[in-house]
């Protein structure tokens, strides 16, 4: 992958969309897409660009340590519904249901108890579907 500077928006666009597919997957992406009003377009194309075609295309974490990141955040942050997302998204980046309920139980110490047995909840929904 292109670095963040070396690119123009268009192909930091492009790239974003096909790393969003490949951790996402199309049918998010594609159902995220018919969604789009003139209201979100900006934001999406935001997102797109900046979220997907510049830092999760960076060249200096893996996919799967992203997404030990990213599941961290949500948990801090209370994102219950992109937390159940990203959970689906890690183990397509090749987590384990084991390492999955270690990075939650990691989040416990740093991001709270209340967290982490929400976190907990939404794996376990996760991972009987």
């Amino acid at each position: 992958m292109n670095t963040p500077k070396d690119i123009t928006d268009g192909e930091r666009r492009e790239q974003g969309m096909r790393v969003r597919r490949e951790v996402l997957t199309n049918e998010h992406v594609d159902a995220a897409n018919q969604r789009i009003t003139p209201l979100t377009a900006d934001f999406q194309d935001f997102i797109t660009r900046t979220a997907w075609g510049e830092i999760w295309s960076r060249p200096g974490l893996d996919k799967r340590s992203r997404s030990i990141a990213t599941l961290t955040a949500l948990i801090a942050l209370q994102h219950w519904d992109e937390l159940r997302m990203h959970i689906h998204a890690a183990l397509r980046n090749g987590l384990t249901e084991q390492e999955l309920a270690e990075v939650i139980l990691h989040a416990a110490v740093y991001c709270g108890v209340p967290s982490a047995n929400h976190a907990f909840g939404i794996a376990q929904e996760v991972l009987a579907e």
